[in-house]
C-alpha cells in the first residue's frame, strides 16, 4: 500500500478507496484528585506515562468505526496530578482492500487522522482542569503498528 495520495475526505492506495464520513468523542473522562494543587508545595516536575490502543470494528459493508484511545496520566512522586482518557472515533467506508490491507488501515492509517482531534481533546481536558497546557507528542503509527505485529498476543483488528 504505497502512494497514498489524499484530498478533502476520500483517499485512495493502489484501488483501495477511503473516504472518512465523520469524526466524534466516544467517550472521555478527566481526573484530578487534588484539583491543581501541587503535593507539598514541590516545584512542577510531573511525569508521564501515556498509553495508546486502536480498534476497529465493522459497522456495515464496507464501513469501519475506528477507535483510538489514549490514557494519559500524570503523576508527581506518588500522587497522581491527573489522568485524562480520551476515546476518539471515526468511521470510515474502506473499499477494496485486503485483509492486510485493512490491518494497516485500521492499525496507522485511520489512528493518524484520528490523533489531532485526539490531542486537542486531551489538551483542552488538562487545560480546563487547571494545569499547564500539555501537548501530545507526535507518534509515528506505522512504527507503533510494526512494534505490536512482534508482539503475538497484540490485536488491532477485531
Amino acid at each position: 500500500m504505497n502512494d497514498i495520495v489524499a484530498d478533502n475526505t476520500q483517499t485512495t492506495a493502489g484501488g483501495v478507496q477511503i473516504t472518512l464520513q465523520t469524526v466524534y468523542l466516544k467517550d472521555c473522562s478527566y481526573e484530578s484528585p487534588n484539583g491543581p494543587r501541587l503535593p507539598n508545595n514541590q516545584n512542577w516536575e510531573p511525569k508521564f506515562q501515556l498509553n495508546m490502543n486502536t480498534s476497529g470494528d465493522e459497522i456495515g459493508p464496507d464501513v469501519r468505526e475506528v477507535l483510538l484511545t489514549i490514557t494519559l496520566e500524570a503523576k508527581q512522586g506518588d500522587a497522581t496530578l491527573y489522568l485524562v482518557e480520551v476515546k476518539q472515533a471515526g468511521v470510515f467506508t474502506i473499499v477494496g482492500a485486503s485483509l492486510e490491507d485493512m490491518k494497516r488501515l485500521i492499525g496507522s492509517f485511520c489512528p493518524g487522522v484520528l490523533f489531532p482531534y485526539a490531542r486537542e481533546a486531551i489538551s483542552d481536558l488538562v487545560v480546563k482542569g487547571g494545569f499547564p497546557n500539555f501537548l501530545l507528542p507526535l507518534v509515528n503509527f506505522d512504527a507503533l503498528l510494526a512494534q505490536a505485529a512482534e508482539t503475538p498476543q497484540a490485536s488491532l483488528v477485531n
